[in-house]
């Protein structure tokens, strides 16, 4: 297939009024991404040296998304259609942006799960003359019918609310998807009118005009109704998505990914695995994560552009983000590991621990209830349950220091900047404000204990 010259047309401009939402219709999204990103990448897996995205309702949204989000796509340009008017008028507005030597495809943004495979079978079927995609439904309600003659040529497309009661038992139907060359179609766009029951320009009539035209028209019919099914409401909405995470934990368990139960996983990004890794049941893959060999992810975690080493476990409902955790390493049960972490091979990082741009090293431990934040913590050292790196003085940011070996006691609190020396110890419940020397005991408490005998509790009050 000779993509060259290929442009794509695609219609987003639609006010998904049925969404019920105040995103515009082509930025929801299907597995983390918007559903017009989907169609552009299949765009771009197409090679078109040109891609014009056909906008209306909410454009300004749509275009200032892919710009905050730097969603980029080579050949982009952005066409606005004034007023909807149908699909041939949209597709018109894109036109002067085309040569006449190059081929045309029309796609549309709210068809994400469409495939290139696909599409490059509809252009290589087309050749010179216009190609139509269709698929067959069981209830065909509501879309527009192939009609053919009796050598089974197509000859026209009928719009549900224009189709007689036998075009309305036919069940192929129009998805939309149309490839033609640009002269020929920029000459059928100038013949189609709007004598219909909703006084609109359909790009289907120019099915008609290439057969008046003696025009060669290929029908090529999809492999499955859900890869050109539109999304209108939020329910398409969600079908769509369990599609989607259907085929890529199907792809993943063939690749040789364990996944406890293939219909409670989502991938919203691109995961890379090595030998006998386990996903259990709830976990999301965001981004770009790549996971070592027997790595094991337990329940309802989500992990989030981060590379696991081997050998390492996640326990349950662990968040981690933007992180490189090392071999062997023990995470959670509800550990959130933030941005910029390193956790080096063989660390412990228990039940509600919180690190933020925090490198601890080879075998240390941190397993309970502590905020390690803006922190270099050595090897072989040990955080007390309770612990708190106070990185933040309401304005700046500052980092602790702890070296190997040290020991910090429970429900301590260390003032950042602040440093503890190798093999240092803090007593429990101190509050460090000044560096703790190497190989020292330091404790630092307001005031001795003291107990007041026949105490009397102040009474609640009412």
């Amino acid at each position: 297939m000779n993509t060259a010259s290929l442009h794509c047309i695609v219609l987003a401009a639609g006010k998904g009024t049925r969404m019920k939402s105040a995103l515009p219709k082509v930025l929801h999204p299907i597995a983390g991404r918007p559903m017009l990103a989907h169609v552009l990448e299949a765009a771009r897996a197409l090679g078109a040296v040109g891609t014009h995205v056909v906008y209306g309702h909410g454009g300004d949204a749509v275009r200032a998304y892919f710009d905050e989000h730097d969603l980029r796509f080579d050949g982009l340009e952005w066409v606005h259609q004034a007023e909807q008017l149908g699909t041939a008028h949209a597709v018109k507005q894109a036109m002067p942006r085309i040569p006449n030597g190059a081929r045309v495809l029309v796609l549309y943004g709210d068809v994400p799960l469409i495939r290139p495979e696909t599409l490059r079978r509809l252009i290589a079927e087309a050749d010179d003359g216009l190609g139509l995609l269709t698929v067959e439904l069981d209830d065909p309600s509501g879309y527009g019918r192939i009609v053919r003659d009796a050598r089974f040529k197509v000859k026209r497309i009928v719009e549900d609310k224009d189709a007689n009661t036998r075009q309305k038992a036919i069940r192929e139907v129009n998805t939309g998807v149309l490839t033609a060359p640009a002269s020929a179609l920029r000459a059928w766009l100038e013949r189609i009118g709007n004598d219909n029951a909703k006084g609109e320009y359909y790009l289907t009539d120019a099915v008609g005009l290439a057969v008046d035209d003696k025009q060669r028209v290929a029908a090529v019919t999809a492999s499955s109704a859900a890869e050109v099914e539109g999304v209108n409401d939020r329910l398409q909405l969600a079908h769509q998505e369990r599609v989607f995470q259907a085929a890529a934990a199907e792809r993943l368990l063939r690749a040789g990914l364990g996944l406890a139960d293939p219909s409670r996983f989502d991938l919203r990004g691109a995961l890379e695995f090595g030998r006998d890794v386990s996903l259990d049941v709830g976990v999301i893959i965001e981004g770009k994560v790549r996971l070592g060999d027997g790595v094991r992810i337990g329940p309802y975690c989500v992990l989030r552009d981060v590379e696991i080493a081997a050998g390492t476990q996640v326990a349950a409902h662990s968040l981690i983000e933007s992180a490189h955790i090392g071999r062997d390493c023990r995470i959670g049960p509800f550990a959130r590991i933030r941005p910029d972490t390193v956790l080096e091979d063989e660390v412990h990082i228990g039940n509600f621990v919180e690190t933020k741009k925090t490198q601890i090293g080879h075998g240390s431990k941190a397993n309970h209830l502590s905020y390690l934040g803006d922190a270099t913590i050595g090897s072989g050292v040990n955080i007390g349950a309770g612990t708190i790196t106070c990185n933040y003085d309401g304005s700046n940011k500052h980092t602790t220091v702890i070296e190997d070996g040290a020991f910090v006691g429970s429900n301590t609190s260390l003032v950042a900047p602040v440093r503890v020396g190798s093999k240092a110890t803090v007593g429990a419940g101190s509050v460090l404000t000044r560096d703790a020397p190497d190989g020292a005991l330091s404790i630092a408490r307001s005031r001795e204990q003291k107990s007041y005998p026949n105490w009397q509790r102040p009474d609640k009050k009412k």
